[in-house]
Protein backbone atom coordinates (compact mmCIF):
# COMPACT_ATOMS: atom_id res chain seq x y z
CA UNK A 1 0.00 0.00 0.00
CA UNK A 2 1.44 3.51 -0.80
CA UNK A 3 0.10 7.19 -0.01
CA UNK A 4 0.20 8.64 -3.81
CA UNK A 5 -2.04 7.77 -6.68
CA UNK A 6 -2.37 9.21 -10.32
CA UNK A 7 -5.73 10.64 -11.36
CA UNK A 8 -5.86 11.01 -15.31
CA UNK A 9 -7.48 14.82 -15.03
CA UNK A 10 -6.33 16.17 -11.04
CA UNK A 11 -2.77 14.83 -11.30
CA UNK A 12 -0.52 13.80 -8.30
CA UNK A 13 -3.00 12.69 -5.20
CA UNK A 14 -1.41 12.10 -1.59
CA UNK A 15 -3.19 10.83 1.02
CA UNK A 16 -1.44 11.87 3.68
CA UNK A 17 -2.74 15.76 2.94
CA UNK A 18 -6.36 16.92 3.31
CA UNK A 19 -6.94 18.33 0.10
CA UNK A 20 -4.95 15.29 -1.36
CA UNK A 21 -2.23 18.04 -2.67
CA UNK A 22 -4.81 18.86 -5.59
CA UNK A 23 -7.59 20.62 -4.39
CA UNK A 24 -9.30 17.66 -4.10
CA UNK A 25 -11.27 15.58 -0.67
CA UNK A 26 -11.11 12.08 0.11
CA UNK A 27 -15.16 11.90 -0.35
CA UNK A 28 -13.57 12.38 -3.84
CA UNK A 29 -11.76 9.09 -4.08
CA UNK A 30 -12.93 6.96 -1.17
CA UNK A 31 -15.80 4.14 -2.63
CA UNK A 32 -16.45 6.40 -5.50
CA UNK A 33 -17.79 3.86 -8.54
CA UNK A 34 -15.45 4.03 -11.51
CA UNK A 35 -12.94 6.12 -9.77
CA UNK A 36 -9.65 5.36 -12.22
CA UNK A 37 -6.69 5.89 -10.19
CA UNK A 38 -3.02 4.42 -10.74
CA UNK A 39 -0.03 3.87 -8.98
CA UNK A 40 3.08 6.28 -9.62
CA UNK A 41 5.62 3.44 -9.40
CA UNK A 42 3.97 0.12 -11.33
CA UNK A 43 0.86 2.04 -13.14
CA UNK A 44 -1.59 -0.30 -11.88
CA UNK A 45 -4.86 0.22 -10.42
CA UNK A 46 -5.27 1.56 -7.01
CA UNK A 47 -8.44 2.15 -4.29
CA UNK A 48 -8.53 4.50 -2.00
CA UNK A 49 -9.08 2.62 1.68
CA UNK A 50 -9.06 3.41 5.32
CA UNK A 51 -6.96 1.12 7.07
CA UNK A 52 -8.41 -0.22 10.55
CA UNK A 53 -5.65 2.17 12.70
CA UNK A 54 -7.93 4.61 10.55
CA UNK A 55 -4.75 6.00 8.45
CA UNK A 56 -6.12 6.68 4.52
CA UNK A 57 -3.62 5.00 2.01
CA UNK A 58 -4.09 3.69 -1.49
CA UNK A 59 -3.93 -0.46 -2.54
CA UNK A 60 -3.49 -2.47 -5.24
CA UNK A 61 -6.33 -4.07 -7.07
CA UNK A 62 -3.93 -7.15 -7.61
CA UNK A 63 -0.62 -6.85 -5.48
CA UNK A 64 2.48 -6.58 -8.59
CA UNK A 65 5.73 -8.54 -7.22
CA UNK A 66 7.91 -5.96 -8.61
CA UNK A 67 5.86 -2.69 -6.89
CA UNK A 68 7.51 -1.32 -3.61
CA UNK A 69 4.70 0.83 -3.31
CA UNK A 70 2.47 -2.76 -3.39
CA UNK A 71 4.78 -4.52 -0.96
CA UNK A 72 6.07 -2.47 1.65
CA UNK A 73 5.43 -2.96 5.54
CA UNK A 74 2.83 -1.75 7.71
CA UNK A 75 5.44 -0.55 9.88
CA UNK A 76 7.32 1.43 6.97
CA UNK A 77 4.22 2.71 5.56
CA UNK A 78 3.58 4.03 8.92
CA UNK A 79 7.09 5.56 9.99
CA UNK A 80 7.51 7.66 6.52
CA UNK A 81 3.88 9.29 6.88
CA UNK A 82 5.22 10.36 10.81
CA UNK A 83 7.99 11.79 8.87
CA UNK A 84 5.68 13.58 7.00
CA UNK A 85 3.48 14.64 9.29
CA UNK A 86 6.58 15.83 11.38
CA UNK A 87 8.53 17.81 8.83
CA UNK A 88 4.71 19.42 7.94
CA UNK A 89 4.39 20.39 11.40
CA UNK A 90 7.54 22.26 11.10
CA UNK A 91 6.36 24.07 8.68
CA UNK A 92 7.92 22.98 5.66
CA UNK A 93 5.69 21.68 2.18
CA UNK A 94 6.26 17.61 2.30
CA UNK A 95 5.26 15.44 -0.17
CA UNK A 96 5.40 11.39 -0.03
CA UNK A 97 6.95 8.74 -2.31
CA UNK A 98 8.34 11.49 -4.65
CA UNK A 99 10.94 10.32 -7.52
CA UNK A 100 13.60 12.15 -8.72
CA UNK A 101 13.29 13.55 -12.65
CA UNK A 102 16.06 11.39 -13.47
CA UNK A 103 14.49 7.94 -12.49
CA UNK A 104 17.65 7.63 -9.93
CA UNK A 105 15.90 7.69 -6.76
CA UNK A 106 12.36 8.10 -5.53
CA UNK A 107 12.10 9.69 -1.99
CA UNK A 108 10.15 8.23 1.06
CA UNK A 109 9.22 11.53 2.29
CA UNK A 110 11.03 15.20 -0.21
CA UNK A 111 10.78 18.15 1.56
CA UNK A 112 10.87 21.29 -0.59
CA UNK A 113 12.32 24.86 0.01
CA UNK A 114 10.27 28.41 -0.14
CA UNK A 115 10.68 28.09 -4.07
CA UNK A 116 9.89 24.81 -4.35
CA UNK A 117 12.72 23.46 -4.55
CA UNK A 118 13.74 19.59 -3.45
CA UNK A 119 16.16 20.22 -1.11
CA UNK A 120 15.99 17.00 1.39
CA UNK A 121 14.60 13.71 1.15
CA UNK A 122 13.69 11.91 4.21
CA UNK A 123 14.33 8.08 3.86
CA UNK A 124 12.48 5.22 6.19
CA UNK A 125 14.84 2.48 6.02
CA UNK A 126 13.67 -0.56 7.59
CA UNK A 127 15.12 -2.99 5.08
CA UNK A 128 19.23 -4.13 5.39
CA UNK A 129 21.44 -2.11 4.01
CA UNK A 130 25.24 -2.36 3.62
CA UNK A 131 26.99 1.10 4.20
CA UNK A 132 28.17 0.78 0.47
CA UNK A 133 24.95 0.62 -0.37
CA UNK A 134 23.33 3.52 1.71
CA UNK A 135 26.52 5.90 0.60
CA UNK A 136 25.67 4.97 -3.44
CA UNK A 137 22.48 5.91 -2.70
CA UNK A 138 23.01 9.09 -0.47
CA UNK A 139 25.23 10.07 -3.69
CA UNK A 140 22.66 9.72 -6.32
CA UNK A 141 20.44 12.01 -4.49
CA UNK A 142 24.18 14.26 -3.77
CA UNK A 143 23.92 14.82 -7.59
CA UNK A 144 20.49 16.23 -7.93
CA UNK A 145 21.46 18.55 -5.47
CA UNK A 146 19.04 16.66 -2.18
CA UNK A 147 20.44 16.27 0.62
CA UNK A 148 19.28 13.28 2.63
CA UNK A 149 18.37 12.04 6.25
CA UNK A 150 18.12 8.05 6.68
CA UNK A 151 15.76 7.46 9.39
CA UNK A 152 15.31 3.55 10.95
CA UNK A 153 14.36 2.29 14.34
CA UNK A 154 17.17 -0.21 15.05
CA UNK A 155 20.57 -0.50 14.90
CA UNK A 156 22.56 -0.91 11.67
CA UNK A 157 25.78 -0.66 10.36
CA UNK A 158 25.07 1.45 7.39
CA UNK A 159 23.81 3.76 10.13
CA UNK A 160 27.58 4.94 11.16
CA UNK A 161 28.25 6.30 7.31
CA UNK A 162 25.25 8.06 5.90
CA UNK A 163 23.46 10.76 8.07
CA UNK A 164 21.05 9.03 10.14
CA UNK A 165 18.31 8.94 12.92
CA UNK A 166 17.47 5.97 15.04
CA UNK A 167 14.05 6.63 16.29
CA UNK A 168 12.48 3.23 17.82
CA UNK A 169 8.67 2.71 16.89
CA UNK A 170 6.76 4.45 20.03
CA UNK A 171 4.42 2.03 22.38
CA UNK A 172 0.94 2.07 21.46
CA UNK A 173 0.32 4.37 24.51
CA UNK A 174 3.11 6.99 23.62
CA UNK A 175 2.27 8.84 20.60
CA UNK A 176 5.60 10.98 20.69
CA UNK A 177 8.48 9.40 18.40
CA UNK A 178 11.87 9.53 20.24
CA UNK A 179 15.42 9.99 18.49
CA UNK A 180 17.67 7.76 19.90
CA UNK A 181 20.39 8.08 18.24
CA UNK A 182 22.60 10.13 15.36
CA UNK A 183 21.92 13.77 16.98
CA UNK A 184 24.88 14.70 19.42
CA UNK A 185 26.45 17.20 21.43
CA UNK A 186 30.03 17.79 22.68
CA UNK A 187 30.58 17.90 26.21
CA UNK A 188 33.91 19.41 26.85
CA UNK A 189 34.21 21.38 30.97
CA UNK A 190 36.06 22.96 31.90
CA UNK A 191 37.40 23.86 28.24
CA UNK A 192 41.01 22.66 29.65
CA UNK A 193 43.14 20.20 27.82
CA UNK A 194 43.19 18.07 31.12
CA UNK A 195 39.27 17.48 30.68
CA UNK A 196 37.97 15.09 29.00
CA UNK A 197 35.57 15.51 26.23
CA UNK A 198 33.19 13.46 24.31
CA UNK A 199 30.56 13.36 21.52
CA UNK A 200 27.50 12.49 23.62
CA UNK A 201 24.33 11.31 21.63
CA UNK A 202 21.21 13.10 22.99
CA UNK A 203 17.60 11.79 23.22
CA UNK A 204 14.78 13.85 21.73
CA UNK A 205 12.00 14.09 19.85
CA UNK A 206 11.82 12.81 16.49
CA UNK A 207 9.52 16.93 15.31
CA UNK A 208 12.59 18.52 17.36
CA UNK A 209 15.28 16.64 15.17
CA UNK A 210 13.64 17.19 11.85
CA UNK A 211 12.90 20.97 12.62
CA UNK A 212 16.32 21.38 13.82
CA UNK A 213 17.84 19.66 10.51
CA UNK A 214 15.64 21.53 8.56
CA UNK A 215 16.03 24.75 9.27
CA UNK A 216 19.65 24.24 8.80
CA UNK A 217 20.24 24.58 13.19
CA UNK A 218 22.23 21.43 12.76
CA UNK A 219 24.68 20.22 10.45
CA UNK A 220 26.16 16.88 9.53
CA UNK A 221 29.07 16.06 11.34
CA UNK A 222 31.80 13.57 9.85
CA UNK A 223 34.72 12.35 12.55
CA UNK A 224 38.23 11.23 11.30
CA UNK A 225 36.75 7.13 11.34
CA UNK A 226 34.37 7.95 9.36
CA UNK A 227 31.20 8.24 11.51
CA UNK A 228 28.68 10.56 10.70
CA UNK A 229 25.89 12.03 13.09
CA UNK A 230 23.80 15.56 13.39
CA UNK A 231 24.71 18.46 15.97
CA UNK A 232 24.65 22.07 16.37
CA UNK A 233 27.50 24.04 14.88
CA UNK A 234 28.34 25.54 18.30
CA UNK A 235 29.86 22.07 19.13
CA UNK A 236 31.18 21.65 15.63
CA UNK A 237 33.31 24.77 16.88
CA UNK A 238 33.60 23.21 20.44
CA UNK A 239 35.51 19.86 18.88
CA UNK A 240 37.53 21.69 16.42
CA UNK A 241 38.58 24.19 19.40
CA UNK A 242 39.97 21.16 21.30
CA UNK A 243 41.40 19.34 18.35
CA UNK A 244 43.48 22.24 17.87
CA UNK A 245 44.08 22.25 22.00
CA UNK A 246 45.50 19.10 21.76
CA UNK A 247 47.16 19.78 17.86
CA UNK A 248 49.08 22.52 19.84
CA UNK A 249 49.57 20.44 22.50
CA UNK A 250 51.12 17.69 20.43
CA UNK A 251 52.94 20.12 18.75
CA UNK A 252 54.76 21.75 21.24
CA UNK A 253 55.74 18.67 23.06
CA UNK A 254 56.80 17.29 19.97
CA UNK A 255 58.76 20.63 19.59
CA UNK A 256 60.59 20.34 23.24
CA UNK A 257 61.08 16.53 22.44
CA UNK A 258 63.14 17.48 18.99
CA UNK A 259 64.86 20.53 21.06
CA UNK A 260 65.48 17.66 24.32
CA UNK A 261 66.92 15.19 21.65
CA UNK A 262 68.88 18.11 19.42
CA UNK A 263 70.41 18.72 23.18
CA UNK A 264 71.13 15.34 23.56
CA UNK A 265 72.79 14.98 20.53
CA UNK A 266 74.92 18.31 20.70
CA UNK A 267 75.94 16.47 24.42
CA UNK A 268 76.98 13.36 22.81
CA UNK A 269 78.77 15.04 20.23
CA UNK A 270 80.65 17.15 22.86
CA UNK A 271 81.32 14.06 25.06
CA UNK A 272 82.36 12.47 21.52
CA UNK A 273 84.93 15.53 20.71
CA UNK A 274 86.37 15.60 24.37
CA UNK A 275 86.88 11.72 23.60
CA UNK A 276 88.97 12.17 20.68
CA UNK A 277 90.59 15.30 22.11
CA UNK A 278 91.48 13.17 24.86
CA UNK A 279 92.22 9.96 23.35
CA UNK A 280 94.66 12.64 20.99
CA UNK A 281 96.23 13.84 23.47
CA UNK A 282 96.86 10.45 24.95
CA UNK A 283 98.29 8.88 22.08
CA UNK A 284 99.97 12.10 21.40
CA UNK A 285 101.64 11.90 25.19
CA UNK A 286 102.38 7.55 24.47
CA UNK A 287 103.73 8.59 21.82
CA UNK A 288 106.46 11.54 23.66
CA UNK A 289 106.40 8.74 26.62
CA UNK A 290 107.81 5.96 24.01
CA UNK A 291 110.56 8.59 22.28
CA UNK A 292 111.40 9.85 25.53
CA UNK A 293 111.79 5.68 26.86
CA UNK A 294 113.38 5.11 23.91
CA UNK A 295 115.89 7.76 24.25
CA UNK A 296 116.43 6.80 27.92
CA UNK A 297 117.07 3.18 26.86
CA UNK A 298 119.45 4.37 23.99
CA UNK A 299 120.87 6.42 27.01
CA UNK A 300 121.14 3.73 29.22
CA UNK A 301 122.35 1.31 26.40
CA UNK A 302 124.98 3.98 25.78
CA UNK A 303 126.20 3.66 29.40
CA UNK A 304 126.26 0.56 30.12
CA UNK A 305 128.41 0.50 26.71
CA UNK A 306 132.02 -0.67 28.56
CA UNK A 307 130.24 -3.44 31.25
CA UNK A 308 128.17 -4.94 28.21
CA UNK A 309 132.32 -5.22 27.04
CA UNK A 310 133.12 -6.78 29.90
CA UNK A 311 130.12 -9.25 30.12
CA UNK A 312 130.27 -9.95 26.63
CA UNK A 313 126.59 -9.36 26.73
CA UNK A 314 124.72 -7.47 23.63
CA UNK A 315 121.53 -5.16 23.80
CA UNK A 316 119.36 -7.79 22.87
CA UNK A 317 120.09 -10.25 25.24
CA UNK A 318 120.37 -7.13 27.92
CA UNK A 319 117.00 -6.92 27.65
CA UNK A 320 116.02 -10.43 27.96
CA UNK A 321 118.22 -10.40 30.94
CA UNK A 322 116.87 -7.34 32.47
CA UNK A 323 113.34 -8.91 32.07
CA UNK A 324 114.33 -12.18 33.69
CA UNK A 325 116.16 -10.13 36.91
CA UNK A 326 113.03 -8.24 37.54
CA UNK A 327 110.54 -11.50 37.00
CA UNK A 328 113.24 -13.15 39.65
CA UNK A 329 113.48 -10.27 42.39
CA UNK A 330 109.83 -9.36 42.31
CA UNK A 331 110.51 -5.54 42.82
CA UNK A 332 111.58 -2.63 40.83
CA UNK A 333 114.97 -3.20 39.52
CA UNK A 334 117.77 -0.25 38.90
CA UNK A 335 121.21 -1.01 37.56
CA UNK A 336 124.15 1.47 39.01
CA UNK A 337 127.59 1.78 37.69
CA UNK A 338 130.48 -0.71 37.57
CA UNK A 339 131.70 -0.77 40.64
CA UNK A 340 135.86 -1.87 41.25
CA UNK A 341 135.48 -3.21 44.53
CA UNK A 342 133.11 -5.38 43.43
CA UNK A 343 135.05 -7.02 40.30
CA UNK A 344 134.37 -4.48 38.05
CA UNK A 345 130.65 -5.90 37.83
CA UNK A 346 127.91 -3.87 37.49
CA UNK A 347 125.36 -3.31 40.64
CA UNK A 348 121.79 -3.62 41.51
CA UNK A 349 119.81 -2.07 43.41
CA UNK A 350 116.18 -2.63 44.10
CA UNK A 351 113.34 -1.08 45.80
CA UNK A 352 111.00 -2.92 47.89
CA UNK A 353 108.28 -0.30 47.93
CA UNK A 354 107.58 3.06 45.79
CA UNK A 355 108.35 5.29 48.91
CA UNK A 356 111.45 3.46 50.14
CA UNK A 357 115.63 4.25 48.96
CA UNK A 358 116.82 1.74 46.85
CA UNK A 359 118.98 -1.31 48.13
CA UNK A 360 121.95 -3.13 46.81
CA UNK A 361 120.51 -6.39 45.89
CA UNK A 362 123.45 -8.07 43.58
CA UNK A 363 126.36 -7.37 41.02
CA UNK A 364 126.27 -8.94 37.64
CA UNK A 365 129.09 -10.57 36.21
CA UNK A 366 132.07 -9.69 38.70
CA UNK A 367 135.57 -10.52 37.65
CA UNK A 368 136.90 -13.61 39.11
CA UNK A 369 139.53 -12.17 40.66
CA UNK A 370 137.30 -9.89 42.74
CA UNK A 371 135.63 -12.93 44.42
CA UNK A 372 138.54 -13.54 47.19
CA UNK A 373 136.60 -10.82 49.74
CA UNK A 374 132.89 -11.40 48.50
CA UNK A 375 130.76 -10.40 50.68
CA UNK A 376 128.16 -13.92 51.08
CA UNK A 377 125.14 -11.76 51.68
CA UNK A 378 125.83 -10.06 47.91
CA UNK A 379 123.85 -12.18 45.15
CA UNK A 380 125.96 -12.69 41.98
CA UNK A 381 123.75 -12.28 38.93
CA UNK A 382 125.84 -14.31 35.33
CA UNK A 383 123.70 -14.45 32.16
CA UNK A 384 124.99 -18.53 31.46
CA UNK A 385 126.67 -21.31 32.27
CA UNK A 386 129.81 -19.98 30.90
CA UNK A 387 130.13 -17.09 33.93
CA UNK A 388 129.19 -19.67 36.39
CA UNK A 389 132.05 -21.72 35.43
CA UNK A 390 134.44 -18.73 36.06
CA UNK A 391 133.45 -18.12 39.25
CA UNK A 392 133.74 -21.58 40.39
CA UNK A 393 136.91 -21.90 39.30
CA UNK A 394 138.14 -18.96 41.05
CA UNK A 395 139.64 -18.35 44.91
CA UNK A 396 136.21 -17.49 46.76
CA UNK A 397 134.64 -17.58 49.77
CA UNK A 398 130.79 -19.54 49.76
CA UNK A 399 128.15 -17.37 47.30
CA UNK A 400 124.72 -17.01 46.10
CA UNK A 401 124.72 -17.12 42.50
CA UNK A 402 121.89 -16.55 40.32
CA UNK A 403 122.21 -18.24 36.99
CA UNK A 404 119.96 -16.00 34.17
CA UNK A 405 120.18 -17.52 30.99
CA UNK A 406 118.22 -15.24 28.35
CA UNK A 407 119.03 -17.67 26.02
CA UNK A 408 117.06 -20.62 27.34
CA UNK A 409 114.95 -18.34 29.69
CA UNK A 410 116.01 -20.60 32.20
CA UNK A 411 116.86 -19.03 35.92
CA UNK A 412 118.83 -21.10 38.59
CA UNK A 413 119.92 -20.12 41.83
CA UNK A 414 123.21 -21.87 42.66
CA UNK A 415 125.30 -21.94 46.07
CA UNK A 416 128.96 -22.38 45.46
CA UNK A 417 131.21 -23.65 48.23
CA UNK A 418 134.14 -21.60 48.99
CA UNK A 419 136.93 -22.82 47.91
CA UNK A 420 139.37 -21.77 50.77
CA UNK A 421 138.66 -19.84 53.86
CA UNK A 422 139.21 -15.97 53.16
CA UNK A 423 140.70 -13.69 55.06
CA UNK A 424 138.24 -11.27 57.17
CA UNK A 425 137.09 -8.11 55.60
CA UNK A 426 134.69 -4.88 56.47
CA UNK A 427 131.30 -4.89 54.61
CA UNK A 428 131.81 -3.30 51.75
CA UNK A 429 129.54 0.33 51.39
CA UNK A 430 126.21 -0.08 49.80
CA UNK A 431 126.08 3.33 47.32
CA UNK A 432 123.26 4.40 45.43
CA UNK A 433 122.73 3.99 41.96
CA UNK A 434 124.35 6.70 39.89
CA UNK A 435 122.55 5.89 36.43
Amino acid sequence: MGYTAVHQDWGRLDASLDDLGCGRSWRDVHRVPGMELACPECRGRVFARISQHRSRHFYHQARPDNCELANESPEHHRLKRELAMAARAAGWRAELEVAGATGNWRADVMVFDEQGHAFMALEAQLSPMTPDEARMRTERYAADGVAVCWVGPQERPWQRVVPTLRVPFPAEDDRVWQVRHGMASYVWAPRTLKAKAAWVHITCPLGDALKWILEGRVHVHTEPNGTVWWTAPAYQDLAVARARLEAGAEASARAAAAEKAQRQEEQRRREADARAAALKEWRRNAAARSIQAELERLAELQRLAGFFEHAGIDAAMWRVFTQMVRSTSGKTVVYGDQSPSHGNGLLVYTRPREWSDPLLAGVVCPAPEGLIRWPGNLTILVPGPTWLARIQAAPRPALQVAVLDPVTGRSDFVKVAASHQPEPIQELPRSGPTG
